[in-house]
């Protein structure tokens, strides 16, 4: 198996502030979160842990690591979208300042490039990199973010960059993979362990 989870809630993602690259703490949920991922692979034979360099993501792979044994590994083609001049902004302020950019990442989230950042295409392009230098690996735990899951399901099913919204994606949660011979997607959004300490991702910056 190989099991793509979102980092656990923090601070600017209660806020609605967009992240992006940015470094922002984990919650108290959000380390609660963490703690429950933990729990909930703590039967799967997990061989390597890999995460994005941010804290946040460290953080949650952490106990992970810990539990099975094997070293913290990071890499920055897992890393966030970056923003751009988004970052550290609250979603509220970008709707009312730049309500037809923001209306383009929610309809047409292919066609955005952001400021000083990336786009869409530059993030699946690093995403297809990481999963063919992982190959046929198998037994993997990738702690990364939200539009990084997404990508991962997205590839996985052959669908589209303009269909980014349709998974369901939620912090501490994960989506699951048979590896080995190919990526094929097992289940979309585990998040039952999750029960009583769910995020509200609908007031969150994405």
């Amino acid at each position: 198996m190989i099991y793509i989870a979102r980092h656990g809630e923090t601070d600017w993602n209660r806020e609605g502030r967009y992240q992006g690259q940015r470094e922002s703490v984990l919650t108290e949920l959000g380390i609660e979160q963490a703690r429950r991922l933990d729990e909930s692979l703590a039967r799967a034979a997990i061989s390597r842990v890999i995460s994005s360099p941010l804290a946040r993501c460290v953080q949650t792979a952490g106990p992970v690591a810990r539990r099975h044994g094997v070293q913290l590994e990071t890499d920055r083609d897992v890393i966030e979208i970056a923003h751009g001049s988004w970052e550290g902004r609250l979603r509220t302020q970008i709707e009312r300042e730049e309500p037809q950019l923001m209306q383009a990442w929610r309809e047409q989230p292919q066609a955005v490039r952001f400021a000083g950042g990336e786009s869409l295409s530059d993030v699946d392009r690093r995403w297809r990199a990481f999963a063919k230098r992982l190959g046929d690996a198998d037994d993997v735990l990738v702690v990364t973010h939200d539009v990084i899951v997404r990508l991962a399901i997205l590839a996985a099913t052959n669908r589209s960059l303009e269909r980014l919204w349709e998974p369901r994606v939620v912090n501490g949660g994960y989506a699951e993979f048979a590896g080995g011979g190919g990526w094929k997607l097992l289940r979309e959004c585990v998040d039952d362990h999750l029960a009583g300490s769910l995020a509200d991702t609908a007031s969150q910056a994405l």
